[in-house]
């Protein structure tokens, strides 16, 4: 079974979250913190990525994000693939660090923004 397209479109706003690996922390202490919004910051420069608002928990995050490019794939790719190797280096560890997929939910309308909010 094939995995379903994602809708990416310039100026769509999305929430995003992505787990850590059977559900373990990706985020060990407030430096792997820092180092995650230091590469989100880079993400929005590179991909065009406007970031709203943003929760790191111990093992996931949620990200409200609007895209000026239709780039949300390739620009959360990047994100998770460069954090993980800067994580695996700092702690000593190989491996997927990320359960699967990030998850993407489309902001529609504004009552959904104002929940995110």
């Amino acid at each position: 079974m094939s995995r379903p397209w994602r809708i990416e479109f310039e100026g769509a706003c999305y929430h995003i979250l992505s787990r850590g690996n059977e559900q373990r922390n990706i985020f060990r202490d407030n430096n792997d913190r820092r180092l995650f919004l230091d590469i989100l910051g880079k993400t929005s420069e590179r991909f065009e990525v406007e970031v709203y608002a943003y929760v790191l928990m111990d093992n996931h995050y949620h990200l409200l994000l609007k895209t000026n490019k239709p780039n949300i794939s390739q620009s959360m790719q990047w994100l998770g693939t460069t954090y993980t190797r800067r994580y695996n280096i700092k702690h000593k560890r190989i491996g997927h660090l990320f359960q699967g997929r990030f998850k993407s939910f489309l902001i529609e309308n504004d009552q959904y923004l104002m929940k995110m909010s």
